[in-house]
């Protein structure tokens, strides 16, 4: 019998391997200053576009005041306990009517944390007779949802309604064996690519194969649809989505989420996802914090105004350029280049440190091996000069890598 432990220590994994390079600087890195368009990295002054703050909200003064006001009176600890025994008020019913309202949906249900809130919810919705189908290219919390289900489950080709409909097929001759349902999950906005899920085209399979569907729409609420309502709204289908789901980490510069949906469903949501249920409460700081960066959505949409001006120019720069920014129709805009690990981190410290650019970097086992993903986020807080200044870097940085000078760079310090 081998000790726990031993495979751990040999095999750190795919990006653990890196950790001694990596750590601190290209992954756990200490950005420091106010949430802005510049903070300070590695002791210099960067342009961050790293920070999902798409409406600018994290330092808007009128946050701010309500932020430190509600702590103030709150503290951070109330309410204690979990919602269902000691830890329920009527602030926290306030916010999910508000986000009901917002999202046009019946009723709302609030969770801690996003990504705890998704892997639950996709656990208390199905069965194992039931069959889940879902987006090849799924965030991580719905991957690791669908992954409790102990009944069948097919992944379709990203955005592939082709892929989709043989999917649903099989899908749709298990659930008549088992007498289950069908619950189809994608994402409204898919964080690295940055396309919009296909909504509109999923939703018109629906009669045909009799499905459910559950949409993660946190990069498109706040930012998407007349309103802000997110890519239902964008796409026409928003009261065709049966759960509707959305975090506050992005546009509202927060944290919590919320699910929305018919009153029946929300209402088994709430006594079922057994993450909220042995959880502590959202703390009140928290709850007052998001009603007033809803009111800020609902009643300012000058910030989704600013933030759309900072995305069509810098996505039209990089395309005017020719880069490689894929298919995206949202505010995430990738950039695509071709190198392996090394290269990257080569390429990112020049980026960083001659430039004054940080950006994500995404690589294996994210995206495919031999390929680079530069990730911005472009928000209400940056100017056309960082979007400027960003392009004129990028366009240097791809020289020096189609010229192989990252590659020797990151040989030398092998």
């Amino acid at each position: 019998m081998k000790d726990l432990f031993e495979r751990i220590i040999k095999d750190k994994g795919p990006l653990g391997k890196w950790a001694e390079q990596a750590e601190g600087y290209y992954v756990f890195p200490k950005l420091e200053g106010e949430i802005s368009n510049h903070m300070k990295f590695n002791g210099k002054e960067v342009i961050t576009w790293s920070i999902n703050d798409y409406l600018g909200l994290a330092n808007h003064p009128e946050v701010i005041k309500v932020d430190a006001a509600a702590a103030a009176e709150h503290g951070m600890a109330y309410p204690m306990g979990a919602r269902m025994m000691s830890g329920h008020t009527e602030f926290h019913e306030q916010l999910e009517r508000e986000c009901a309202s917002f999202v046009n949906k019946e009723t709302a249900y609030l969770v801690n944390f996003g990504y705890q809130g998704m892997v639950s919810a996709i656990d208390a919705l199905v069965t194992k007779n039931d069959v889940i189908v879902y987006d090849m290219d799924s965030h991580a919390c719905i991957i690791d949802g669908v992954r409790l289900h102990q009944g069948k489950r097919f992944t379709y080709r990203h955005n592939d309604m082709e892929s989709f409909e043989k999917n649903l097929k099989r899908a749709k001759k298990i659930a008549e064996e088992t007498h289950g349902g069908i619950l189809v999950v994608s994402e409204g906005v898919f964080g690295m690519r940055g396309e919009q899920g296909k909504l509109k085209e999923i939703i018109a399979f629906k009669e045909e194969y009799n499905f459910r569907i559950l949409v993660d729409d946190a990069h498109g609420f706040g930012t998407l649809g007349k309103t802000g309502a997110g890519a239902g709204e964008e796409q026409g289908v928003q009261d065709d989505i049966d759960v509707y789901f959305a975090t506050f980490a992005k546009s509202m510069a927060g944290f919590g989420a919320f699910f929305a949906g018919n009153k029946d469903v929300i209402k088994y949501l709430q006594y079922n996802m057994r993450s909220q249920m042995f959880a502590k409460s959202l703390p009140m700081a928290m709850v007052k914090g998001a009603l007033k960066r809803l009111d800020m959505i609902r009643t300012m949409p000058e910030l989704r105004g600013k933030l759309w001006e900072n995305v069509y120019a810098l996505q039209a720069g990089l395309k005017e350029k020719g880069f490689n920014i894929g298919k995206t129709n949202t505010c995430v805009t990738p950039v695509f280049l071709e190198g392996d690990i090394p290269e990257a981190m080569a390429m990112v410290h020049d980026l960083r440190e001659n430039h004054g650019i940080f950006c994500s970097i995404v690589v294996y086992p994210v995206i495919p091996k031999g390929l680079i993903l530069l990730r911005l986020i472009p928000t209400a807080a940056h100017n056309l000069n960082d979007v400027k200044e960003t392009i004129i870097a990028f366009s240097s940085i791809r020289e020096k890598l189609e010229k192989g000078i990252y590659k020797r760079i990151a040989a030398s310090l092998m």
